[in-house]
């Protein structure tokens, strides 16, 4: 998959492609539905999607609490498994922000990219105080030459499909429900790096990564199917992973601890993808260390029977 940060200098050879635009936090089954409208608007054109980094929710509100569901590369890493070859990722910036809805469809879409067909959700709002509207859009592109589909909102048990719907499920521990509205296991993924090495003095050595920048899921243990993406261990495995601040050793930055199942070896350095399968039970605090090893031995336990039922 091509990805391409710049608009303003694209090669010529480059311009035609199908292209679905938003945000794609979490690429979830509403997002996989505008992709395959763009897919199947222009069969004959390159697949892309045009997405921006940082997220305008960032960049307008830079000390609001953590809410992406995925960071870029993992974005990336789904999209390209759904087929898309040009990934979009605009800086999103002052000059960005500041163009007007139809600065942003000529500059943008039309002279810039040379867009030939762009699908966008009913609720699509761009330019410059999101002033814009999905309907503005498809009158720009009669006015420019590029074609323009209107996705419709898309709807699971008469909820509608959404990242704020999908952020309030991993809230409350029902990583199931968010599985069923993304269409996969909700993943945190990132390097694994360094930590006090607790669990390996426990029996139970763990794979840590920082959850800095994500919203983060209901603290406490879960069943997790990983997939070590680099390096010699690459492959896939189940395991249980905490996500928290580690009570019992009075933790105070939130990350994810996984232990991999009949596993041997150094994972520091490669980059987990770490899927929430089921919620197990919240943090705790135990009396001692024999307390705290029986409990993740029951966790272990449950895991496994979990996972080996899928």
């Amino acid at each position: 998959m091509q990805i391409i940060r710049d608009f303003q200098y694209f090669e010529p050879e480059n311009r035609g492609a199908s292209v679905a635009i938003g945000n794609f936090d979490g690429v979830h089954i509403g997002h996989q539905s505008v992709i395959e409208l763009a897919r199947n608007a222009a069969p004959d054109a390159p697949l892309g999607v045009m997405t921006f980094e940082p997220h305008p929710r960032e960049y307008f509100a830079p000390d609001a609490p953590p809410f992406r569901l995925m960071r870029g590369n993992a974005r990336a890493h789904r999209l390209e498994k759904l087929g898309v070859r040009k990934l979009y990722e605009l800086p999103f910036n002052a000059a960005l922000a500041g163009l007007t809805p139809e600065e942003f469809a000529r500059n943008v879409i039309c002279d810039g990219l040379g867009l030939s067909h762009v699908v966008v959700g009913a609720d699509f709002c761009f330019g410059k105080g999101r002033s814009g509207t999905a309907d503005d859009l498809v009158r720009f592109g009669q006015k420019m030459g590029f074609g323009v589909t209107v996705a419709p909102l898309m709807q699971r048990s008469e909820n509608v499909v959404s990242s704020t719907a999908i952020r309030t499920a991993l809230t409350e521990g029902r990583p199931g429900d968010a599985a069923t509205m993304l269409g996969h296991w909700h993943r945190i993924e990132g390097l694994v790096i360094g930590g006090e090495q607790r669990g390996r003095e426990l029996g139970f050595p763990t794979a840590n990564m920082s959850i800095e920048g994500l919203h983060p899921p209901k603290f406490g243990v879960y069943a997790v199917l990983v997939d070590v993406l680099d390096g010699p261990h690459q492959g896939s495995y189940h395991g249980a992973a905490s996500v928290g601040t580690r009570p019992m050793f009075q933790g105070e930055v939130p990350n994810i601890e996984t232990f991999l199942f009949d596993f041997s070896g150094d994972l520091y350095g490669a980059t987990l993808s770490v899927g929430l399968v089921d919620y197990l039970r919240p943090e705790m605090t135990f009396d001692g260390l024999g307390g705290l090893i029986a409990q993740m031995n029951a966790d272990c336990d449950k895991a496994r029977t979990l996972l080996g039922a899928l």
